[in-house]
Parts: structure tokens; C-alpha cells; sequence
């Protein structure tokens, strides 16, 4: 049977138009056949594995959908985020207690000695006396506070012990008086005596001397001394 020319390219174009068909065909199926449709029966998908969404953006979720099956292309709110391990401030040190510095003292004695101060076998201030009296005053208000002056009185070692122990105490107790009416205070203000017990000039004065000049050498007995304690301004 003759074909013509024209007939025969006419079925070779068919045949090449087919050809390019089934292998577009092919293309697809190969493609359907790759993608892979996740294992999630929450949702819908198309045929390549992405969520299918309505016109207004949101993914369809099926019947058996339940917030355990959330993904985060569609339900991020409801999807489980990894545990972050929070970030814990060190602790700032607090400093210690400064503890306040102790209280400046404001102690001090003074000793009013010799016969300037007391004369042989007697009590009374002399006006020496006065004035050393008056310048412990001035120093004791310059305290803030006096919490105690100790007033002891001595004597020397001349005469009876019991005269010298009564000695002793009125030589302080006159001390404690003019103290007092300077208008010094303590919280604790006493005046005793002790004789000779405590005698500064037995080494040097000894009894084998003229009875006036041992008088003389014992007048740093016949003493008061002041015992101030207190805390400074």
C-alpha cells in the first residue's frame, strides 16, 4: 500500500507528541511515588507531604486530630518545645556587718600629793588642793560620760594604824565632797581609805631619821588619788 510523504510525517509527529505524553506521564508518577505523606492522621496532605489549608491559611485537621498530634507548621502553640535549661543569676554577695568602732575611752587618774595638798595628821583641802581638784573637774566634763571615780585616800606610816585608816577615809570623803559640789557625776562615785598600805616612800625614808625630816620624806603618802573612768564626746 503506497503512503504518501505527507501522511507519514504526520504519523511520526503523533507518534513524538505520545512519546513526549507518556513520558510526562512517567515524570509525574515518579514524582507521586517520592513524596513522602507524613505519618500524621491529624491533618490533611496533598501528595507532596504539605499540610492542606483552607482559603483563610489554616491547615484542615481531620476527626482524630488531637493537640498530641499538633504540628508546628500548623498548631506551633500546641507543640511541645525542647526544655531550655534556665540561666540562674549567681547570687550577689551581701557584705558583713560592719560592726561600729568601740567607744573612745576617757579614763585618767590623778594623785594629789605632798603636804600641798594635805598637811601632817590633817584632812582639810589646802588651796593647792583646790586647784587640782579644778582642773580634774574641767577634765571629767570633757567626758561625755563618767561611768565611775574611785577616790582612795592614804596616809604615812607615822602614828597608830586605826588613826591612819580614819585619816585616810576623811582625806577622800573631803575630796568627794568638793567634787560634788563642782557638780561632777558618775554613775558609781565612792571614797575609801587605806592608810599606809600602800606607801610610796618607805624605801627611801627610813624611821633611824630626825622625826621632821622623816615628816618631810613621807609627804608623797599623805595623797588622794582619783580614779576616773568614762567614755570620750
Amino acid at each position: 500500500m503506497f503512503i504518501s510523504l505527507e501522511a507519514s510525517l504526520k504519523m511520526k509527529t503523533k507518534t513524538i507528541t505520545l512519546r513526549m505524553f507518556y513520558a510526562a506521564v512517567l515524570g509525574m508518577s515518579a514524582n507521586v511515588a517520592v513524596a513522602q505523606v507524613p505519618d500524621n492522621d491529624g491533618y490533611l496532605f496533598d501528595t507532596r507531604g504539605v499540610a492542606a489549608r483552607s482559603g483563610y491559611g489554616l491547615c484542615w485537621q481531620t476527626s482524630r486530630w488531637t493537640p498530641a498530634k499538633a504540628i508546628a507548621e500548623c498548631d506551633p502553640d500546641l507543640v511541645k518545645r525542647p526544655d531550655v535549661p534556665k540561666v540562674v543569676a549567681a547570687p550577689v554577695p551581701v557584705p558583713a556587718p560592719v560592726a561600729p568602732p568601740p567607744p573612745k575611752k576617757c579614763d585618767f587618774a590623778e594623785s594629789l600629793a605632798s603636804d600641798a595638798t594635805f598637811g601632817f595628821g590633817k584632812a582639810d583641802l589646802t588651796a593647792s588642793a583646790k586647784k587640782q581638784l579644778d582642773a580634774v573637774v574641767a577634765k571629767a566634763g570633757a567626758c561625755g560620760t563618767i561611768s565611775s571615780i574611785t577616790i582612795t585616800g592614804h596616809t604615812d606610816r607615822i602614828g597608830k594604824a586605826k588613826s591612819n585608816q580614819a585619816l585616810s577615809e576623811r582625806r577622800a570623803a573631803a575630796v568627794k565632797a568638793y567634787l560634788e559640789s563642782k557638780g561632777v557625776k558618775a554613775a558609781s562615785l565612792t571614797a575609801t581609805g587605806v592608810a599606809n598600805t600602800q606607801s610610796m616612800a618607805n624605801v627611801n625614808c627610813p624611821d633611824k631619821m630626825p622625826h621632821k625630816k622623816l615628816i618631810a620624806c613621807l609627804a608623797p603618802d599623805r595623797r588622794v588619788v582619783v580614779d576616773v573612768q568614762g567614755i570620750a564626746k
